[in-house]
């Protein structure tokens, strides 16, 4: 079992639409039993998976004592795919963290699931607070995308420093250029020097469409360009998560 983190420490860099479609991903074309863990207060992952909102406000009493994630795991409309939803109770969450004390907790309610899911995708909040903490303890990769401008590179580095100043160590991390748009030249001077290598998901109309039609984009439009390169993010996840094994 693998623990997928989608972490940025900024909104706006299209990191719900990425966590849904990995997720996705990993289900229908990986084979995977895939939980998609919803983490982020704006609940915005049932919403792109075309779910009714939850009717009870439970998401934060996972992380009590007694806390048990099976009890709220729904299923999606896709095989292979089941949501653990975020709702408004999520907002305290930090405080009741750092209550309780416990540094690996989100860990610790991965560890049991690992009887029936092969992938935890996690769509996590856009800060660094006790939550994050929690999730650099849980996660074996960290998939972090990145807005496509020349600052991308310092964003990366200042990540990595802060990263390990509060925590000592990181899982494995995984740079997407996010919404690039090779028209544009501060875009197109982001890809240079060492950012070349990471994965690029292009701006596009498509992936737009996600949020119209509450689906993922290999749904609807399989062959575009921006689900092809989703497609070549996903198999890059399981090539880092197999290196890893092999360490």
């Amino acid at each position: 079992m693998a623990v997928i983190a989608v972490y940025s420490s900024k909104g706006g860099v299209g990191k719900t639409t990425l966590a849904v479609d990995l997720a996705w991903r990993s289900a229908a074309l990986g084979g995977h039993r895939t939980l998609l863990w919803d983490l982020d207060v704006q609940g915005g992952a049932g919403f792109l998976l075309g779910m009714e909102e939850a009717p009870r406000m439970r998401a934060a009493s996972l992380f009590q004592r007694e806390g048990r994630p099976e009890q709220l795991i729904e299923p999606t409309p896709y095989t292979g795919l089941s949501l653990l939803r975020a709702d408004d109770s999520l907002r305290g969450l930090p405080v009741h963290l750092a209550r309780l004390g416990q540094k690996k907790r989100l860990a610790q309610l991965t560890w049991p699931l690992r009887r029936e899911f092969s992938r935890i995708i996690l769509d996590c909040p856009p800060m660094q607070n006790e939550v994050s903490e929690q999730i650099i303890a849980a996660a074996d990769v960290l998939i972090v995308p990145l807005p496509a401008s020349p600052l991308a590179a310092r964003a990366l580095d200042l990540l990595r420093r802060d990263l390990l100043r509060e925590n000592g160590r990181h899982p494995p991390l995984l740079p997407v250029l996010s919404m690039y748009d090779a028209r544009r030249k501060g875009h197109r001077a982001a890809r240079e020097g060492k950012m070349a290598p990471f994965p690029v998901i292009p701006m596009a109309s498509m992936i737009e469409q996600t949020a119209f039609r509450r689906a993922p984009i290999g749904t609807f439009a399989p062959n575009c360009e921006p689900a092809r390169a989703l497609d070549r993010l996903w198999r890059a996840i399981e090539v880092k998560l197999m290196d890893e094994e092999a360490a």
